[in-house]
Formats: C-alpha cells, structure tokens, sequence
C-alpha cells in the first residue's frame, strides 16, 4: 500500500500547481516602457510613499531577458511598434502584459494615423488599466490583479 493510495486523487498535482502560481505571483520582475505621461505615475509607483518592493518588484528591468512583466505606459506611435514587439519577444516566458493608461489601451484623445488605437494590436494584453494618467494605487490594484491572475493560472497552459 503506497502513499498514492492513502492521498485523495490530484493531491499531489494540485499542490505543484499551487506552489508554482505563488512562486510566479511572487517574482514579477517588470520592464518599463514608459513612453508618456503615465510614466510619470509608473515612476512614482516603485518610490518610497507607494513601495512596490512589498510586492517583491523594486526594481525595474532595463533589459527584457530579465523580466517578466512589461508595463507600456502611454501611448505607442507606429514607429514604436515594432521596438515594443521585439522586446516583448525578447521576455523570457512565461510573460504578461500591463496596457496602463487611455492612450495605451484604446489609443487616447489620440485618434490619428500616428498612434496605435492599442497596444493589443501589438502585443498580448492580460491587464488593461484605465485612466488619464492613471494613480499609482491604480497601478498597484492593476498588478494585485495579475497576481490573482497568475496564481489561478495552470501549469503548462498555452496562450
């Protein structure tokens, strides 16, 4: 008589499961895209009054193979499409995606050729966040949020 027999059936799994969601939630590592005023706000967020370190990411990525999580703050032209695209799949995986801000999200007051209407035409978008510029504590309920997200998240899943 083994342990398998005496443990109820996906005991096991399940705990993985859990402990990988948790581990994930736990080391988000972001890289920054701030391209406008949201910025600014995102900035803020990783001070000292709003401390984004509670939640294991005080530091900013400058380079995309260390993070997980890009944030794109602010509006994304056509020329910055493609750098936003070539860092996103530069991210180790597996990766989400923060769209902060109007402009980011739907385009803005924006609505010309020179703007994407979106970054969801660009990249994957697993969080939008509203607002013109959105407040840090936005940004943290936003990144709470994904963490719910990611915890529910199973292992091995496909996008």
């Amino acid at each position: 008589m083994g342990l398998e027999e005496k443990l109820p059936s996906g005991f096991l799994l399940t705990g993985v499961e859990q402990l990988a969601g948790w581990v994930r939630k736990n080391s988000l590592w972001p890289a920054t895209f701030g391209l406008a005023c949201c910025a600014i706000e995102m900035m803020a967020t990783g001070a000292g009054r709003y401390d984004l370190a509670r939640f294991g990411m005080e530091v900013f990525r400058a380079s995309p193979r260390q993070a997980d999580l890009m944030i794109v703050a602010g509006r994304v032209s056509q020329k910055m499409a493609p750098v936003l695209r070539q860092v996103y799949d530069q991210m180790a995986a597996p990766k989400w995606v923060l769209s902060m801000g109007a402009c980011a999200s739907s385009g803005g007051m924006f609505n010309n050729y020179a703007i994407v209407q979106g970054v969801d035409h660009v990249v994957p978008v697993d969080v939008y966040l509203p607002g013109c510029p959105p407040r840090p504590e936005m940004l943290m309920h936003a990144i709470l949020t994904l963490h719910e997200e990611i915890q529910r998240r199973p292992l091995g899943a496909a996008r």
